[in-house]
């Protein structure tokens, strides 16, 4: 074995197991003994490229990815009861419709949210409600129809005072709605004084002109057209009582912390439906009123904390004497039932 002199260093390769030693340029190997070849000088000039541009390239990568990731988040955030916005996904409480007027208050921020109450142990007790006759039964089932079919949207409303009594029994009715998980998530404000009354109708009118100039657009002024509404609301005026109906899109406990209120929209949406009934019930007429973004300005009017938001307005009273609708027709029971 031959001795390696001192210098530049040597490379080792497995040549039946034995060093070659690299002492000098002249005497090296042959090329094609090596096991390291030397790159070829065309790739000289892309190598030098590479290796300036690479951190360029890093720093775009990690732009790209970065921005990819924030989408991503921005995507699967949601609005939570509160109006904060908070990863994950409640159906029962974000699916439902939100005002993108309503400012997030510092209110809406805080606090902690409960999961359960003291009602787990919730007793239960026998039911028996009246059974009655078939016969019976089809007689309720037509005469309640023939009363509801008569209930139509009322414009034109008498300035005739209602009980007072009469309306307190028509919400409380209204109240016996199903919702979820027993949270009862509506208020229902209802406004005699006169002054409020004009109040809202200044809001309202303001915020239809532009609803009906500019919001809906021509298809939904034209569908309307045919009931000749527009964003004049005298009828606020008039009616001698405004029932404001709220969501509570989360509970408030006398602690202070949060109580989902699961499916809260529906739930209000189905005492609305009770309400209506109750009034056509006791000879009352009304129009269903949606104001689109009237609801933070109202809220605001009436004091209500920042989990109402408001879902319907109803004037309710007797009809006026030249009271007028539009002649519709209803649809026909085969037209919006299917036997199975």
């Amino acid at each position: 074995m031959r001795r390696c002199h001192p210098g530049p260093p040597f490379l080792v390769t497995s040549h039946r197991n034995r060093r070659t030693c690299l002492e000098n340029p002249r005497s090296a190997p042959p090329p094609s003994s090596l096991s390291v070849k030397q790159p070829s000088p065309l790739l000289c000039p892309v190598m030098a490229v590479l290796s300036v541009l690479t951190p360029f390239l890093a720093l775009v990568l990690c732009m790209v990815t970065g921005y990819l990731l924030l989408r991503s988040r921005r995507q699967h955030k949601v609005v939570d009861p509160g109006g904060a916005t908070k990863a994950g996904f409640k159906p029962w409480v974000d699916q439902d419709l939100q005002d993108d007027s309503e400012v997030p208050t510092h209110e809406d921020e805080e606090g902690e949210w409960v999961d359960s109450t003291d009602d787990d142990d919730l007793q239960h007790v026998p039911y028996s409600p009246e059974r009655h006759p078939e016969e019976r039964m089809l007689q309720r089932s037509q005469d309640f129809y023939a009363l509801m079919n008569q209930r139509r949207s009322v414009r034109f409303i008498s300035p005739e005072p209602v009980p007072q009594e009469v309306i307190d029994n028509v919400v409380r009715t209204a109240g016996t709605a199903p919702s979820g998980a027993h949270t009862e998530p509506w208020t229902f404000v209802v406004v005699f004084d006169v002054d409020t009354k004009h109040r809202i109708r200044l809001i309202v009118e303001e915020e239809e002109e532009v609803n009906y100039r500019q919001r809906m657009g021509d298809k939904w002024v034209n569908d309307l057209a045919k009931l000749r509404t527009n964003w004049i609301k005298e009828y606020l005026d008039v009616a001698p009582c405004l029932i404001l109906i709220f969501k509570q899109t989360y509970g408030v406990l006398p602690n202070k912390k949060k109580k989902t209120h699961y499916y809260n929209e529906i739930s209000v949406s189905i005492a609305c439906g009770i309400l209506l009934a109750a009034l056509q019930n006791v000879g009352l007429v009304t129009v269903t009123s949606t104001p689109l973004n009237c609801g933070p300005k109202l809220r605001l009017l009436l004091k209500r904390p920042a989990n109402e938001k408001l879902l319907m307005l109803l004037p309710v009273g007797y009809p006026a004497k030249d009271a007028t609708v539009p002649d519709l027709k209803r649809k026909p029971l085969e037209n919006i039932m299917v036997h199975i």
